[in-house]
């Protein structure tokens, strides 16, 4: 059995803010380039990209907007003037949602504290210009609610290494997903599927784990198009909780339990000692991960070597480098 490696992994597409990839379309007529998502990222994946603002009709460069609160509820204001975009925003969103429903999506990267593509965190004010609570900007709250198994993020957000190596996660989760479900699958697909990623969900979501598990066993019973709907949003909701220490090391236990019979004892003391030093802080989780797969590899261990928990995305990307 092959490794759940680079060589299985089937094409990624990523939605993106314009501005992130370098195109000059912000309100000043720059642009917010992200290194990682143009010089790394972009090895891995398709960019589908779009800026809002621009594509309703907006200039470069253009009056700066702002999400005001109204008693009817939030406005899309250029900040000066006062001018009212808000309808124009939602329909070119619902629109382009419906679009991107169809583009075969993978996740998407909204830029951060934009009032037409932020997730959340964006500011609000008041008419008379005092802040409010923030929210969501019009496009991306729009997109999130529309698209629910859609990973989002912002790119704000990625600078922090355990949402960045969740994003990801999921991203990939999803595109393979995705590559099953595009296909003339069955029930045996399924199953082998779920076998496969039994050990990423594991470590982010216990309970989902146990539900996808019983919906599993009785994916015969069950009606395909309902079967594919659950198990989906069950995935997917599994996967954005973010693992912890504590969960990656009981699966790392769990995983060492296939190698004890097998093992030779320095072996096993080899493995014991990398997970206590994941325990207690002393190394990343590419650590310990890095051990098991030797060792599975050398004694042969194919149940091990099959599941995507060692190895979810690119190697290149370094997610696990930090954790």
């Amino acid at each position: 059995m092959k490794d759940a490696d680079n060589e299985n992994r089937p094409e990624v597409r990523l939605g993106i803010s314009s501005c992130l990839l370098g195109i000059e379309c912000r309100w000043n007529g720059v642009h917010k380039r992200d290194g990682f998502l143009v010089n790394t990222v972009s090895e891995f994946a398709e960019f589908v990209h779009c800026c809002p603002e621009y594509e309703i009709g907006l200039g470069i460069p253009r009056e700066p907007l702002r999400l005001v609160r109204y008693d009817d509820g939030i406005r899309l204001m250029t900040s000066k003037t006062g001018k009212d975009h808000t309808e124009a925003m939602k329909d070119y969103s619902r629109k382009r949602i419906e679009e991107l429903k169809s583009e075969s999506l993978d996740g998407y990267v909204l830029k951060k504290a934009s009032p037409s593509c932020g997730m959340e965190r964006v500011k609000v004010y008041k008419p008379d210009g005092h802040p409010l609570p923030p929210d969501a900007g019009i496009f991306g709250g729009m997109l999130v609610k529309a698209m629910p198994d859609l990973p989002v993020e912002e790119e704000g957000r990625l600078n922090d290494p355990r949402l960045r190596e969740n994003f990801f996660e999921r991203l990939f989760a999803h595109a393979r997903l995705r590559k099953l479900f595009d296909s003339e699958w069955s029930t045996g697909d399924l199953v082998r599927f779920h076998t496969s990623e039994k050990l990423l969900l594991l470590a982010h979501d216990p309970e989902n784990y146990r539900k996808l598990g019983r919906l599993v066993a009785s994916a015969k019973d069950s009606d395909k198009a309902e079967l594919e709907k659950t198990y989906r949003g069950l995935y997917m909701r599994a996967l954005s909780n973010l693992s912890t220490i504590g969960s990656n090391f009981n699966v790392l236990q769990h995983m060492s339990g296939y190698l004890r019979n097998i093992a030779s004892i320095r072996a096993r003391q080899d493995l014991h000692n990398t997970l206590e030093d994941y325990r207690r802080g002393f190394v990343p989780l590419v650590v310990p991960l890095t051990v098991i797969r030797h060792y599975a590899r050398a004694y042969e261990v194919d149940y091990l070597l099959a599941q995507y928990y060692i190895n979810p995305h690119p190697r290149e990307l370094k997610l696990r480098n930090y954790s």
